[in-house]
């Protein structure tokens, strides 16, 4: 018998033939689920066979307030709408009387899109107002002005007043805090788990504060946005990728684990200061002294955390000052952004991405706490460990009450 011989380039061309087949058949059947999905859409949408369970109620209609300007035109309010169908706003009332308006864009709103309605309505100024929308289907969505005050309007000369205050309440606090680092290096060993511990304690506030506030904020945003659930996702996706991309060459130290800190620090900082440019763009700011002082002395712990890991270093003033533009600056920038245009899910979602950020920082920390009590044969569990995770959480909480009015 016969036998046949192949030459190994006969069999290498033979494989190199068969692969790009076999990549051709996998593409293939990738294309066919979404080709049978896009089929089974067009048909679901052109035969329209749902309408047998058809009742004849009103459709789902949705209408959130966004935004709501006063000025010397009248009262200028945006909605962002959602629904089973296309919505249409018919009319618009004001303290119970039917007022003409204006709706940029106008006509129909689709799911989701939003649009201006400006109201010439001599509104007064320190009374309460109503605004009441009412759509096609005779719906009707309230919104109130609690008290009527005319709304700022950006202007460069704000961006001066609006810097400084981000500084004040950015990058001043973190400086100081940074002060207390010759007094560290100095505490040993046990200072430095203290040190470490008072650090968690901290980022375990800012990050419930974190959450916390970005839940209220999408409670005010629209429900097909699906607030909660974005919140959940874009903080544990932050947390996912700053981990991955932290632990690439092993687990940081020093510096390293410094910076991840700052720019934890940094995203809670610009979400705050969101928040605080938005009250600005809304007219409802009341930053009083008192104020002011608050979330100066709220901030000072920050700078403490930040140079917790560094006790063991000699890093240079322009690491100090790097760390420092880190956190702080981001509440200039917040507040800037802010004043010019401010929505809810927005500042919710720069305070789902700081939350996530803080979470890879509480884990690196306390790993960190956890290695070098080992280093030195120890337990990581002792009592200036459990001081400093009180100290932390409970100066935070403490400092926490003069900035919330």
């Amino acid at each position: 018998m016969n036998e046949m011989v192949h030459s190994p380039s006969a069999l290498s061309e033979s494989a190199s033939g068969a692969k790009p087949s076999r990549n051709v058949a996998s593409l293939l059947w990738f294309v066919v689920p979404l080709l049978a999905l896009c089929l089974a859409a067009a048909w679901l949408i052109a035969s329209d066979w749902l309408k047998a369970f058809d009742t004849g109620s009103p459709p789902v209609e949705r209408v959130t307030f966004e935004r709501m300007i006063l000025d010397g035109d009248g009262i200028h309010v945006k909605l962002r709408v959602g629904g089973s169908e296309p919505i249409t706003i018919a009319q618009v009332q004001v303290d119970e009387a039917y007022w003409s308006f204006a709706q940029n864009p106008p006509g129909p709103l689709n799911h989701l899109s939003s649009a201006w309605l400006n109201i010439p309505y001599p509104w007064v100024l320190g009374e309460k107002h109503e605004i009441k929308v009412v759509t096609k289907t005779g719906t009707t969505f309230k919104k109130d002005i609690d008290v009527a005050v005319a709304t700022p309007r950006p202007r460069l000369n704000q961006l001066g007043p609006q810097a400084f205050l981000g500084i004040f309440v950015g990058i001043v606090p973190v400086v100081i805090g940074m002060l207390f680092y010759p007094a560290m290096r100095g505490m040993g060993r046990q200072g430095l788990s203290f040190a470490l511990a008072l650090t968690v304690g901290l980022l375990v506030f800012l990050f419930a504060d974190s959450l916390k506030e970005a839940m209220e904020l999408v409670i005010k945003a629209a429900p097909a946005l699906q607030g909660i659930v974005m919140v959940v996702i874009v903080a544990a996706t932050t947390f996912t990728l700053l981990f991955a991309v932290g632990r690439r060459h092993g687990s940081p130290t020093g510096l390293a684990l410094a910076t991840y800190i700052a720019l934890g620090i940094g995203l809670h900082n610009f979400g705050e200061g969101l928040a605080i440019g938005g009250a600005f763009a809304a007219g409802v700011a009341g930053l009083g002294t008192f104020l002011v002082l608050g979330f100066t002395l709220h901030n000072v712990t920050e700078g403490i955390g930040i140079v917790a890991p560094l006790i063991d270093n000699r890093p240079s003033l322009s690491t100090f000052v790097g760390l420092a533009l880190l956190a702080g600056a981001p509440a200039i920038f917040g507040i800037w952004l802010g004043g010019l245009s401010y929505e809810p899910h927005w500042s919710a979602l720069a305070l789902a991405i700081g939350a996530g950020a803080i979470l890879q920082v509480i884990v690196e920390v306390g790993a960190f706490l956890i290695r070098n009590a080992a280093r030195h044969g120890a337990t990581w569990l002792t009592p200036s460990t459990l001081g400093g995770l009180v100290v932390g959480i409970g100066v935070m909480y403490t400092t926490a009450m003069l900035v919330k009015v």
